[in-house]
Order: structure tokens, then C-alpha cells, then sequence
């Protein structure tokens, strides 16, 4: 039987799985993997039943290497920018 996991040890898993989110260079993967990683770990936020959340610590451990190789590949193939993620000069209303 593993042991249950910390809550240092889940904190870390969530900032690694939130850091590898965001490490992919399409807007839209990078936007949805956010978003699913908040809302993974928020569903978990309060509980308490120690089966529960190893079986999550294990299952979320697994999907962070799964993660983390999706953001190796997304990075080799990745394509343009998207115009909302282009930094340029911002026009003022004024300005011609």
C-alpha cells in the first residue's frame, strides 16, 4: 500500500504539471491544459479520504510525464503564432 500523499507533495505536482502547461507553444493546448490542471487540482482541493487521493497523486504523477512529453513534441511541430498572442506596437485611437 503506497502512502498518502503530502500536501507539499501534491503543491509540487501541481506546480509541475501547471509549469509544463504552460511550456507548450500553441496558445490553444497551452490555454486548455491551464485550465483542465486548475480545475483537476481544485476538484481536490478539500479531500480527505486517503485512498482517494493517492490513487490521484498516481494518476496525476502519470499524466504529468504524459504532459510533459506532449509539450516536447508540441514545441518540435509548433506553428505560427496566433495574432492573439503577437506583440506589437498598440495603436491609440487617435493614431493613423
Amino acid at each position: 500500500m503506497a502512502s498518502v500523499p503530502s500536501r507539499a507533495a501534491l503543491l509540487q505536482l501541481y506546480s509541475n504539471t501547471l509549469r509544463t502547461s504552460k511550456s507548450f507553444s500553441s496558445y490553444n493546448f497551452r490555454n486548455y491544459f491551464i485550465r483542465r490542471t486548475r480545475d483537476t487540482f481544485k476538484s481536490i482541493q478539500n479531500e480527505q479520504d486517503p485512498d482517494k487521493l493517492t490513487r490521484f497523486y498516481d494518476e496525476a504523477s502519470k499524466e504529468l510525464e504524459v504532459l510533459r512529453r506532449a509539450a516536447l513534441i508540441n514545441g518540435m511541430y509548433g506553428g505560427q503564432k496566433l495574432v492573439v498572442e503577437r506583440e506589437g506596437a498598440v495603436r491609440l485611437r487617435g493614431d493613423t
